[in-house]
């Protein structure tokens, strides 16, 4: 059973066979191809707004390369405290960005309130050229706690964002699951709830290493260009992974990559729910589900090997699982049971002992 990360599962057979078709022949190098020359007008359908799309290989360097397009050497960015960006990128935005520091929010279920924001942003005393100029907002969609953003909620923080002259950046690494959720269309969630740039992430719906920086409004692409060279991110073979985005749209295959995800999380939370002694942690929107258990809960899912993360160190035990796209029903329904069946014997044996007597 495997519930460790959506970055650990395989590759979609649809993407395998997208890729496979690339390899037919030879094509033009570093994005001049015929699929990576149409990817715009593609994602601009899309998204129902013309954009600009530069593929890279990582999401790390997808919300590097944006926010160094949105944010100078001596601007701040903030994220939640909880975000990619501010606890599992080694400094990457504040390296492209040349000095820029991530400043983090606090927010229950990882999201940002757009009240909260202000409050902050308002409580700091402008001290120019002294202190750093507040310069971009970054929302992770879905958020590293399983939760999703509404489009009111985007377009709450966007406006605060606005009116302090900030731009509003967006960690798509999860955003299929997050517009399943939703039932929305894209543009409703990025560009017309005030979006300015998304890294819009493939790999963890079951691509192979496809992750895109889009931006909604006018920008610099030689920038950006020179930037994604400089960085280590233009790749010479490009339509191997502009191949995987463009499929990805096909049929909507991520809507039903991500929609099986989101299922398997779903149906995971109910079992868990009626466990004795379990409790969910945060609202299950997407394809994460954090569960409290009790010790003999998370012995029995250790021994079992069950394949989640120990998220703390206390007790009880909480866990983050992480469903994907080709998450089993039947280790789900495992999962429930070895839960069930750990949690029966230790609250029985005293009752049964009391009936004897």
């Amino acid at each position: 059973m495997n519930f460790a990360s959506d970055n650990t599962a395989g590759v979609a057979p649809e993407i395998l066979a997208a890729i496979k078709r690339a390899n037919e022949g030879s094509a033009a190098a570093y994005g001049a191809d015929a699929v990576s020359r149409r990817l715009e007008r593609r994602f601009s359908d899309f998204f129902e707004h013309p954009v600009r799309v530069f593929p890279v290989a990582t999401g790390t360097a997808a919300n590097a390369l944006a926010l160094a397009l949105l944010t100078p050497p001596y601007g701040a960015i903030y994220a939640h405290e909880e975000a990619h960006v501010a606890t599992d990128e080694c400094g990457a935005p504040e390296f492209f960005t040349g000095g820029a520091k991530v400043v983090t929010v606090a927010g229950g279920n990882a999201k940002i309130a757009a009240k909260e924001l202000a409050r902050q942003l308002d409580a700091q005393v402008a001290r120019v050229p002294h202190n750093m100029k507040p310069a971009a907002v970054s929302l992770s969609q879905a958020t590293e706690a399983g939760t999703v953003y509404t489009p009111d909620d985007v377009a709450a923080v966007a406006a605060v964002a606005a009116k302090r002259g900030m731009k509003l950046h967006m960690d798509g690494a999860r955003l299929a699951n997050a517009l399943v959720h939703l039932g929305c269309r894209p543009a409703e969630i990025t560009w017309q709830a005030g979006v300015d740039a998304l890294s819009l992430g493939f790999t963890k719906n079951g691509a192979l290493a496809a992750e895109a920086v889009v931006f909604f409004g006018a920008v610099d692409a030689d920038q950006v260009a020179y930037r994604r060279k400089r960085g280590g991110h233009l790749f010479s073979k490009m339509r191997y992974a502009s191949v995987q985005l463009e499929a990805m749209l096909e049929g909507e295959l991520w809507r039903k990559l991500a929609g099986h995800a989101n299922a398997m999380a779903d149906a995971l939370a109910r079992g868990l729910r009626a466990v004795p002694g379990a409790q969910i942690v945060h609202p299950v929107e997407a394809n994460e589900v954090f569960v409290l258990v009790p010790e003999p809960v998370a012995h029995a899912f250790e021994h079992a090997q069950v394949g989640a993360h120990r998220w703390n160190t206390g007790t009880p035990v909480m866990f983050r699982f992480v469903t994907a796209f080709d998450t089993k029903l039947a280790d789900v329904r495992r999962t429930i049971t070895i839960a069930q069946s750990a949690a029966g014997d230790k609250g029985s044996h005293p009752r049964q002992r009391r009936r004897r007597a």
